[in-house]
This record gives structure tokens, sequence and C-alpha cells, in this order.
């Protein structure tokens, strides 16, 4: 089993090299989130990083992000130390509109907006999913004006996973997208994302 905690550490100072900020590392088997890479049998690595002034990243950024972690990890290797046993893909990615909350300066960027969040610990008696607007955040406790329970608020440390909710607020509150550096074909489809198939 890979130990993601090493690879974070590893990618994190690559990530930064290049004045992104790091938003999550995930290490899956194809299919399994739903990513690009489709119904692979290999894991797939999934770097998602960001432009800390637009909260994105183009294309170019993708492809510069991709070979510097891929020359990284290679170096590694050569030195002796293999963070993926087995044959991965390498997946970086911009984290859309619908963001992951995976820190807690996500949650305080993002008050007001509706989010989905799923606990390690249930709030309210026995719920673990909750949904509803981000209310604030003091100290490390998340503030959420959930659905069904009205104010609620838990640790930081109980999230399992979170994201936002794709909604016309959101919309209206995100940076326009900037398609710099992709073709035609790429931007109708949408694509924020770089794949290569790591041996």
């Amino acid at each position: 089993m890979a130990d993601i905690a090493r690879i974070i550490e590893v990618i994190e100072p690559e990530v930064q090299a290049l004045g992104f900020d790091l938003v999550r590392v995930v290490l899956y088997k194809g299919g399994e989130i739903g990513s690009l890479s489709g119904d692979y049998d290999e894991p797939t690595l999934q770097i998602m990083a960001e432009r800390p002034e637009t909260g994105q990243l183009v294309l170019d950024d993708c492809a510069a992000l991709s070979h510097r972690i891929s020359d990284r990890i290679d170096a590694l290797e050569e030195a002796g130390e293999v963070l993926i046993e087995e044959a991965y893909r390498l997946e970086v990615s911009s984290p859309g509109i619908d963001r992951p909350l995976t820190r807690l300066k996500d949650f305080a960027a993002w008050v007001g907006h509706e989010a989905k969040v799923s606990l390690t610990a249930p709030v309210d008696g026995n719920r673990k999913a909750l949904q509803g607007n981000l209310a604030g955040v003091e100290g490390e406790v998340i503030l959420l004006d959930d659905r069904k329970s009205g104010r609620v608020q838990f640790p930081f440390a109980d999230i399992h996973s979170a994201k936002l909710v794709l909604t016309d607020r959101l919309i209206a509150a995100s940076k326009p997208i900037d398609t710099t550096g992709a073709d035609e074909e790429l931007i109708e489809a949408g694509a924020e994302s770089l794949e290569e198939q790591e041996d």
C-alpha cells in the first residue's frame, strides 16, 4: 500500500515551486471517484492544484506540473525509493467550480455557498451526511446551516469529504475560466485535466 503522506510530502514542494497551491492528492483504482481516467485497472494518482489568484489551473499549468511531478518521482525511483509499486496513471487537474473542500481556508473562502459534507462522527443525533450553506469557521470548527437540522457545527478533523454544490450563485461567484493555452476542441469539451500513463 502506497504511503499517501509520503507522496504528499514529495509532491507539495513541486506544486509550490510553480506558484500553485495543492488542493488534494488521492490514489484510487480507475473509475472509483469518477475521474477522466475511466475504467482502467491500474490505480490513478490524482493531483488537484490551483493558482491562488484564480482558484484554477489552465492546461499549460497542468502539463507543467505533471512533467515536474513525473520527473521528481522518476528521480526518487532512480535513487531507490519507489512511491507506488504498481503501474499507475497520473492525473493533474484544476478543482473545478464545484470543488472539493479540503482545507480550513476553503470553508472560510466559500461561506454562504452550499456544500455537501460527509463526517466520520455523527452530529445532531446520528447524522453523518449534511447539506446546506457554509456559515463560518471558528478556529478548527466548521459551522453549517444544514437543510434538515439547522445550524450545526463539527470539528474540521471529523470531515471525511466535502465539496461545493453547483448552484447559480456559485457559478456567478466563480472567476471566469481562463482558457489560455487550450486548443478549441479541448475548450469545447470542457477538459481541465491532463493524464499521463506511468510505467
